[in-house]
């Protein structure tokens, strides 16, 4: 298992802004802006400031305050989860897949991501006027197939219709149920000092498809979208690690970099990322640096990030290996202590960096 590289304590100037930073982070976000920008569905800070700071108050469901995948419901005994999604991303079909596909693997990952097995979809489609008829056709089979195969029925659903030019294409939305499973004891709170951070392969394949796709950045890659359902990876998570396995995440909007701010901040916990251990392929590093944009803010559809006790971590690991999908599967990095609620990188060159939240919205829109 690869160890984090020492370093100098911090200085006496790196103490007071990391302090600084501290205080700002462990204030509650406020909702303040007069008007909604694109960035409030980045995954980023103006995200967080409209759920937390407007959502959450005015809903005042405790579920909904722990900020998970999917919300947590019991039936006369039968413990439920429940989720729903919107799915708006432009171009509707990419490499390695579509929005139906897109909205499918989205919903059931949120599902799997709070430990229940997913059971059933409903689905509404927003069409514009003038939609191509075989276009429909298209994401109709699209949706079946990954339906198919992520093992769930879509069960109910609505269709609309827009004026042209009132929407891309289509928009879908979802919603999800699964079965909570009896191995999970997942909790966005849960993260100890010692946990080690591991995500399921190469990050920032999905968001780079879609920034290649849209066909104005100049750029010509062999990248795919590596959307697919995460159940099984989660699935096997289980049996390898139970208990052990403290929280699941999908590092969808905002990428790898968001998932651990949101949770160091929901654990008053630090975290240390070893940069040269996060898997990134070839092309998504050389679009990203050409780009000017790092991976670990950009979205994934099929990768996910999990949290596991030390003694369970190299259990984990291999269980994901073993999982199609996930043989790059990777140890990235340890929870710690200090400074609460802060993710920093463990660089190449020996030095460290805060890594924040993302703050505007440089990406199109990509789920």
């Amino acid at each position: 298992m690869a160890t984090e590289p020492a370093a100098a304590p911090p200085s006496d100037r790196e103490e007071k802004i990391l302090g600084i930073i501290e205080t700002a982070r462990s204030k509650r976000a406020k909702f303040r802006d007069e008007h909604i920008t694109m960035s409030h569905g980045a995954g980023g800070k103006a995200t967080q400031g409209l759920i937390e700071g407007l959502l959450v108050p005015a809903f005042a469901s405790e579920t909904l305050s722990a900020m998970g995948d999917a919300g947590a419901v019991s039936v006369n005994g039968l413990e439920l989860a429940l989720t729903t999604d919107s799915f708006v991303v432009k171009p509707i079909r990419f490499p390695g897949g579509s929005i139906g596909e897109l909205a499918v693997n989205g919903t059931v990952n949120d599902l799997a991501m709070a430990g229940a097995r997913p059971l059933a979809l409903s689905l509404s489609l927003i069409l514009e006027e003038g939609l191509p008829a075989d276009d429909l056709r298209a994401e109709v089979d699209a949706i079946a197939a990954a339906a198919r195969a992520a093992e769930v029925e879509i069960v109910a659903g609505d269709t609309k219709v827009v004026e042209r030019g009132h929407a891309d294409q289509m928009y879908l939305c979802t919603t999800g149920i699964g079965r909570r499973d009896p191995r999970a004891a997942l909790s966005t709170s849960a993260l100890r000092p010692g946990d080690r951070i591991l995500v399921s392969g190469p990050i920032g394949e999905h968001g780079t498809a879609i920034m290649l796709a849209r066909g104005d950045l100049g750029l010509d890659a062999e990248i795919e979208s590596d959307t697919r359902s995460l159940w099984p990876a989660v699935d096997a998570l289980l049996d390898a690690a139970g208990p052990s396995l403290r929280c699941l995440r999908d590092a969808t909007r905002g990428g790898v970099a968001s998932v651990l701010n949101e949770l160091a901040r929901a654990s008053s916990v630090a975290m240390i990322v070893r940069e040269a251990d996060v898997p990134v392929s070839a092309e998504v590093a050389g679009a990203s640096e050409l780009l000017g944009i790092d991976p670990m803010y950009v979205a994934n559809e099929g990768k996910l990030v999990a949290f596991v006790a030390p003694e369970a971590a190299d259990d984990a690991l291999a269980a994901l290996r073993g999982v199609p999908g996930g043989e790059d599967a990777a140890d990235i990095g340890e929870v710690k202590t200090e400074p609460p609620g802060m993710v920093l990188v463990a660089t190449a060159f020996g030095g460290k960096r805060v890594m924040d939240q993302l703050v505007g919205d440089p990406l199109p829109r990509i789920c």
